[in-house]
């Protein structure tokens, strides 16, 4: 830090407690609406901004780690965070908390959906909250393509992405990679361009200092230990093999719940790039092999899973949900038992190799957070994202405004409170679940007077 920018003291506020930690997780739970973007958008404002709990350099770090892994990234990062700050016991609170909220309410919101089918109050809120969602989406382009795209290298990088994905439909694991060997290579030719800080410190002062800062060794629990990694792998197939093993023998290999387990296993393991990449190996496995549920029931679930808090792959939830309500495996009479055991199983089998991941990956992580041929392919990969990001504004923007395709009517009151949306946080900066309750009121209003 130059002379010119001298560190700010550390304010009294920015310690973490395990209790405080545990207070935040819990509130993250309910108020992580927003889809990837918005939860990462919620996290980098709370910990790196107001709470300073860790520097922005490590927070992006951290997440460029995330976003090579199969699985939802903005889960993995809160149970990376909830690590780093304390140690396996943070990061599996962090992780079960930032998911718990959303499953408890997708279950009951689920059961409603089956059993009373549309409820004008929900379809009003969810009218609204649709695009107060693409404008978070832009908005969380905008802040990390601040806080990213330094140079005309990263710019390009993240144009590439776009037009790969828009237009020529490249998958995003093809997207990562080739980010990835960009920035490793753009760290050996050009390294000044890549550096995972560069000249963007300098050029604006930073939030302060923290208290996991950009130069605070790993702590002790961070450091890789090879008996650590073995026993957590050991811990790891027993958490999988038990509940397979229980549902194998209770329903047998060919039973709903069985396959369920085997179903999302693959699904969490096989799929890189968050939730919109494993919802087409979601919607073609549930719907067109196994019959689960119904293409207009995973299209509602969709909406769902946009419109409630905690990572949008828990749509996952609902297909079980509707897989065991609709194909009672306990008895009729016990139809939402067997709804609700589905959707917890599938949870939990979708979700544990998230933490294994996490938890296995980050000792590693910890130790390349100033080695440039690490963090280079990594900016890349976050430069890459950027444009990924852009691309899922553009696609939510086009099912919220013209609903029945271009062929269709143009949403108007959509428009006018996505606009309304963009403005509250472009322009005055208001916080993402203000917006968010803003705009499902409005929702309701409108659709309440359209019909």
């Amino acid at each position: 830090m130059s002379a010119t920018h001298p560190q700010p003291p550390r304010p009294d506020h920015a310690s973490a407690s395990l209790r405080q930690a545990l207070l935040f997780w819990l509130k993250l739970g309910f108020v992580s609406f927003g889809g990837p973007a918005g939860q990462i958008a919620i996290l980098h404002q709370e910990l790196v901004e107001r709470r300073r709990w860790i520097s922005e350099r490590r927070f992006l770090h951290a997440l460029n780690f995330c976003m090579l892994l199969p699985g939802p990234e903005a889960q993995q990062l809160a149970t990376y965070l909830g690590w780093l700050l304390h140690g396996t016991r943070g990061g599996v609170l962090a992780g079960v908390l930032f998911v718990l909220p959303s499953l408890f309410i997708l279950i009951a919101l689920s059961w409603i959906y089956l059993a009373f089918g549309d409820v004008p109050l929900v379809a009003g809120l969810f009218y609204g909250i649709k695009p107060a969602v693409t404008a978070i989406v832009v908005h969380a382009a905008h802040r990390i393509g601040a806080r990213t795209l330094r140079n005309a290298w990263l710019w390009a990088i993240a144009a590439a992405a776009f037009v790969a994905i828009f237009a020529l439909g490249v998958p995003f694991p093809l997207i990562v990679l080739g980010a990835a060997l960009l920035g490793y290579l753009g760290g050996r030719l050009a390294p000044e361009h890549f550096d995972g800080v560069g000249g963007h410190t300098a050029a604006k002062p930073g939030y302060g200092p923290a208290l996991i800062d950009d130069d605070t060794p790993p702590p002790a629990h961070a450091r890789f230990s090879r008996a650590r990694l073995v026993r957590l792998l050991l811990v790891g197939a027993l958490l999988w093999l038990l509940p397979m093993g229980l549902l194998t023998l209770l329903f047998g290999w060919h039973g709903t719940l069985t396959q369920m387990g085997w179903f999302f296993t693959k699904a969490a393991l096989l799929t890189f790039g968050g939730a919109y990449a494993v919802l087409p190996y979601v919607f073609q496995g549930a719907v067109g092999h196994y019959g689960w549920l119904t293409p207009t029931q995973m299209i509602d679930g969709l909406a769902l899973g946009e419109t409630t808090p905690g990572p949008l792959i828990m749509v996952v939830a609902f297909v079980g949900f509707v897989g065991g309500y609709v194909h009672p495996l306990f008895g009729a009479e016990r139809a939402f038992l067997a709804g609700a055991v589905a959707a917890g199983l599938v949870t939990w089998f979708t979700f544990l190799p998230s933490f294994l991941f996490v938890l296995a990956g980050g000792p590693l992580v910890e130790s390349t957070h100033d080695d440039l041929k690490f963090t280079a392919p990594l900016t890349g990969v976050t430069a890459a994202v950027v444009g990924v990001i852009l691309n899922l504004a553009l696609f939510f923007g086009y099912h919220v405004l013209w609903p029945q395709g271009f062929a269709g009517r143009f949403d108007w009151p959509s428009a006018l409170i996505a606009l309304a949306a963009a403005v509250a946080l472009l322009r005055f900066k208001r916080g993402v679940i203000e917006v968010l309750a803003g705009c499902a009121v409005a929702g309701l209003l409108v659709h309440l007077g359209l019909h």
